[in-house]
């Protein structure tokens, strides 16, 4: 999971998006649900309203259309945050849409949506908050751990872990690690064209998080800890570039 800026939405979208919400609102609320959810799927308003939301979400995912769940690319579902069934009120509401693939959608958070004693949600809201605050990743398994109650939650309720994530990441960290290298030796024989292209290939590839966590832990006091695989110490010493760090940071 990664930090996901939110852009604006277009005002026609906002406008149109504000119509719907009011329909709902003026129903009774045990209509609401059915109502909202028939507008959502209704043929008219994918084409004017739900496919323009997917193609802003995949302005603002990393990488190749990320999941801004589990960072996997090319996902193409537009999530609601807090659930239509949970709250039918923010079906059209820009802030409650994330892009996510159906595996995290509907497959595992569904209609789930945990909130804590105080009634505030336990499932991070990556546009909202640094995921990294509530979730630490392991480069050596590709798994993550909860960190916090919050953390905890969205790792089960995500199944951040499930099947193939870990070797998935492990895989991009292996990507990382050979970039890097292909980037100093490009910038020890004033290759601009390699460097570009290794830069371009971490920035592009599934799994955005796994090179994020890795930038900002390299520069911790216990970094060697977190690197503790192969090739680690040469990877640890050329993240810690600034150069390097300023073409990749997110």
């Amino acid at each position: 999971m990664i930090r996901v800026q939110r852009i604006e939405l277009p005002r026609q979208l906002v406008a149109h998006a504000a119509e719907l919400t009011e329909r709902v609102t003026k129903a009774e609320p045990e209509e609401r649900y059915d109502l909202a959810r028939g507008l959502w799927s209704h043929t008219t308003q994918r084409r004017k309203l739900v496919t323009p939301l997917r193609r802003l979400l995949g302005q603002m995912a990393h990488g190749n259309r990320c999941c801004m769940y589990c960072c996997d690319d090319l996902s193409a579902d537009v999530d609601h945050f807090e659930p239509l069934a949970v709250n039918p009120l923010r079906t059209f509401d820009w802030l409650n849409h994330l892009l996510a693939c159906t595996t995290c959608n509907s497959h595992h958070k569904g209609d789930r949506f945990p909130l804590d004693s105080a009634g505030e949600p336990l499932l991070i809201d990556p546009t909202r908050e640094d995921p990294y605050e509530h979730l630490y990743l392991g480069l050596e398994n590709g798994e993550y751990t909860g960190l916090t109650d919050k953390g905890r939650a969205t790792l089960d309720v995500c199944g951040l872990n499930r099947d193939e994530l870990p070797e998935a990441r492990r895989g991009a960290r292996d990507v990382v690690c050979m970039c890097v290298s292909a980037w100093q030796r490009g910038r020890e024989k004033g290759n601009e064209r390699n460097m570009a292209v290794a830069v371009r290939t971490i920035r592009e590839q599934p799994f955005a998080d796994v090179a994020q966590f890795m930038l900002r832990q390299a520069v911790l006091p216990k970094a060697r800890v977190a690197f503790a695989f192969d090739l680690g110490d040469e990877t640890l010493d050329l993240l810690r570039i600034p150069e390097l760090r300023a073409a990749l940071l997110i």
